[in-house]
This record gives C-alpha cells, structure tokens and sequence, in this order.
C-alpha cells in the first residue's frame, strides 16, 4: 500500500485540535498526524500526496443495521417512496415491467398515509400494471407487502398465516413471498446488488456496514455473498448478525462457524413493526381496535437464547419495537441472566435493534445487562411526533414518546446508529441531525454524541474498541466532507435549513473507497 499525506484538511481530534494533516503508512494506520509546517516535512517521504482543499476529517461511519443485498435490490428496482396516489405507483410499476421486459420486479417504499384515498394497491391492480407478471411491493417497513398473483402462486403464500385475498401479506405469508421472489434472483445479479449498495454506502461515508441477515429475511447464500464483498479492500467492510435461535451454547458455535456470522442477532424478531400493525403493544393501536400485533417468540425461547449464546461468549440479540415486545424480550433476558449470571450476558455484549418503545425500567434492564441498542433516528424524522404516522398508528402520546435516544445514553446504554437501509436510506448525517432535532425536545442529542454514536458507537457494539476515533496508531477509516458552517466543538451544523454535509472522500483502512473527484 503507498504511503500518503492528506493534507489541508481540517482534522476532528482530541488528540490534535488544530491538525490539518494526516499520514497513513503502508499497514494502513495512522502513521502521523498534525499542522501544515509538520506536512511539509513529510510531503517528500510518502508516495502520494492529497489536498483535502480545506475538507472537515472525521472517522468514517458505521451503519449498525442494514440489509444489504435488498438495499441493492431496492436501487435497481422501482422506488415508491414519495408517490402520491396509487395510480402514481402503480403506473411506475407497469413502466418498470416494460423496461425489463417481463422480468420480476422489486417495489419498495411505499406507505399508505402518503397516498389520498390511504389504502395499499392491490393484487389485481399489480397484475394489470404487470401483465400478469412477478411483482413484489414492499411497504416501507419491509414488514407487509403486496405480491402479484402470480409471485403468491408461486410461493404458496395463499395457505400461510398473513394472507389477504387483496394480496396484502404480513408474517409467514410475507417471508414465503420474499423468499420466492429472491430465490429467482441470480447469483451474479446478487452480488452486483450488493456492490452497488456497498459502495452507495461508501460514497455516503460509510466504512463499515452491520449486516442483519437470517433464515427468514435473506438466504445463507446471500448472507455469505455480503460477508465476502465486505472482505474486498475496495468496498466498506462487513459485520454480519445471523438471525437464527438456539438452545445449546454448540449450537450457537456451530452456527456462527457455519455462516462466519458475528453473532447470532439482528432482526431475530420479537414482533413487526408500527406502520404494519405488527410490532407488540401493551393496549390496542389507536387506528386498529383489538390489534395489539404479533409475536413471533416466547419468554422461553429469548431465554434460552440468550443463556445460550452466552455460555459461548456469543452475541445474542433481537429487533424488538413495541412496549409489550420489550417486556417480553427484557423478561427473557433476566431469565437467562438468573441462569449464567449478569457477568456472563454482560460479557456477550447483546443488543437489541429499533428498541422504540421502552419504559425507563426498561432502560435500567439494558444498562444492568449491558444490552446495547442499535437505533434509527430517522424512524423519528419520518414517523415520529405528535402527528405523524406513529401518532395515527399508537396515538399522539405514544407516538412523541418512541426513540428514547437521550434516556439510553444518560442511562448508559451503548448507542449505535444506523438506517436499517432499505426502510431508510444510507444518510448518516440525516441521521445525526434526527438524533440532534429529535421530535421530543427532551430526547435530543448533542451533536457530539449523536456523531459518536454513529461512529465508534457502531465499533464497540460490535465489540472492537477503540475503533472510530482519528488517532495515531488507529486504523485510517475516515471520510473527509464539504460542511455549509461549522458549529460547536468543530463539527457541522445541522440546522436552520443549512444542507446536510457533502461527502468528498471515504478512507477504509488506508484504502480510499470513494473519491467525489473520479
């Protein structure tokens, strides 16, 4: 690898408040950092020299929960987010068919509340736009969708719990249509889909991606294909949860030997989500009398996981939203704690994803067992508040009070962000500014924290510490943006209708992922 100075920058560090330079030696790693006299002292001992041309530097980041193959599925497929009406949908829909020919087509974004008569499209409607062809349209969520007739032939999801005849399909009906319509994807045309999400990531300044794959959510196939492209030097890296349950602690080995998975969590559900009707509540959804969603596990089986996964050193985990979920899930926790010990779960380093609705002894559970929360601020900058869509959904109450970010962190909870991409997109900066302009004014982040979070909060959940910082001997993982106006502690502001930073340059380990100059 060349030796190189990048210089002229404007260089985030404790270390060094007034760096403008960095050298990244042939391993890698930060081999110098410091001021433009110290620069021109190395400028002729390295190979390659770069002008940052007065760029703020700061670590790259890390997005702690994201499916990759479908986030590259969903670019090249037909994005319904933003459409207005049903027929808007459904005439993109028919648009994409002809252009590929009779092709399968992948739809992805949609919500109800953006459309003026607020109902989901139809199994009928798709089969027109499609000629009868394979169409899977994924809500927002990826928690419900509606299939063609043909894709729910196909995949017998007719005879699975969460089939409507209207071809709206939650739970086992959905995971059947999903795995059909992935099943008929290629294995080169899959790994292109990952590429391309990967390096949509790098050039969003993004160095390391947490991959939530599963059984029921991808394939191990597609779960392996992540984990190889994230191995190549060239693309952000790759930390992938494998969502399967155990009950022996060999079991937990022998998976994570099977997958090279990196724990055994992710989206193991406890329950769906808020826009589908699916997450578990302690009362009915205000816009669904008697719904109180689904559970897709017992106390039992979170226990026996967890004390599993811990008597192996493991990671355990599960995506969790709804307050009745987080009941569940934490019950189970302390079941398997009282089995193996708090040390012993400590150790493992668990995690839950999403973790919206929670109460403060709840919070004081997670921060007793160490449990770490990988969140979505942008969940609260597009569905949060008193009026938006979990406020439809949960009512105003529970809608302002989902996200909780500033309760874990005082609590002492491990924060770390992501997007949760395809359901939102790669943005880490739009997620440090939902963190900082949190709905629930109470809630809110100080810019500092929220950008660790997102940052070395993404390392040490996955258990590499000292990781995410810009320090001499650290690994060179960093991304170098252009900022509108710089605020406290050197960092952008992200207020006041100023555009969120642009990103110039990503740096993996020495290695520059994405260039805005190429």
């Amino acid at each position: 690898m060349p030796t190189t100075l990048f210089r002229r920058g404007r260089l985030s560090t404790p270390e060094h408040q007034a760096a403008t330079a960095l050298v990244v030696g042939d391993d890698g790693r930060v081999a110098w950092m410091g001021d433009e006299d110290g620069a021109d002292r190395h400028a002729d001992a390295v190979d390659v020299v770069h002008d940052l041309g007065g760029a703020l530097v700061l670590p790259g980041f890390v997005d702690a929960h994201a499916h990759v193959s479908h986030t590259g599925l969903g670019m090249r497929g037909v994005d319904l987010a933003g459409t207005r009406t049903v027929t808007e949908a459904l005439d993109l829909i028919a648009a994409a068919v002809r252009a590929s020919r009779g092709r399968p087509v992948f739809a992805h974004g949609w919500q109800e509340q953006d459309w003026t008569r607020e109902r989901a499209m139809t199994a009928r409607e798709l089969d027109r736009a499609s000629a009868g062809g394979v169409v899977y349209a994924s809500r927002i969520d990826g928690h419900s969708a509606v299939v063609s007739s043909a894709l729910a032939a196909a995949s017998g999801a007719a005879a699975l719990d969460g089939w409507s005849a209207s071809g709206f399909v939650v739970r086992d009906a959905k995971n059947a249509a999903r795995a059909a319509f992935d099943a008929a994807r290629t294995p080169a045309g899959r790994r292109d889909d990952i590429e391309t999400a990967l390096r949509a990531a790098a050039a969003a300044g993004i160095v390391s991606v947490h991959e939530c794959g599963g059984p029921l959510l991808t394939s191990a196939e597609d779960f392996a294909d992540v984990l190889d492209l994230g191995r190549r030097g060239d693309l952000p890296g790759v930390i992938g949860y494998w969502a399967e349950a155990v009950t022996e602690p060999e079991q937990a080995r022998a998976l994570m030997a099977l997958h090279g998975a990196h724990g055994l969590a992710g989206d193991l559900n406890i329950d769906g989500s808020i826009g589908s009707h699916t997450c578990l509540l302690r009362d009915d959804f205000a816009d669904a009398p008697g719904v109180r969603g689904t559970a897709y596990r017992d106390v039992a089986g979170v226990r026996d996981h967890v004390a599993a996964c811990a008597a192996a050193g493991i990671t355990s985990g599960f995506h969790v939203i709804g307050d009745a979920g987080m009941d569940l899930v934490l019950e189970g926790f302390v079941r398997a704690a009282e089995l193996v010990g708090d040390a012993a779960v400590r150790a493992s380093r668990p995690r839950l994803e999403h973790a919206e609705m929670i109460d403060d002894a709840g919070i004081a559970t997670m921060a007793r067992l160490g449990i770490g929360a990988s969140v979505q601020p942008a969940f609260d900058a597009y569905w949060g508040g008193r009026e938006g869509m979990y406020a439809e959904r949960l009512g105003a109450d529970r809608g302002v009070a989902t996200n909780p970010l500033r309760s874990f962190a005082s609590a002492g909870v491990r924060l770390a962000m992501g997007s949760d991409s395809p359901v939102t997109p790669f943005a880490p900066w739009a997620g440090v500014r939902a963190a900082v302009e949190h709905r629930d004014e109470s809630q809110r982040l100080d810019p500092a924290t929220a950008l660790a979070s997102h940052t070395a909060g993404g390392w040490g959940l996955a258990g590499v510490e000292g990781a995410g910082v810009l320090r001499v001997g650290a690994p060179a993982s960093f991304a170098a943006w252009s900022v509108a106006e710089l605020g406290l502690a050197g960092l952008p502001r992200l207020g006041g209708g100023l555009p969120l930073p642009e990103c110039l340059l990503t740096v993996r380990d020495g290695v520059t992922l994405f260039d805005s100059r190429a």
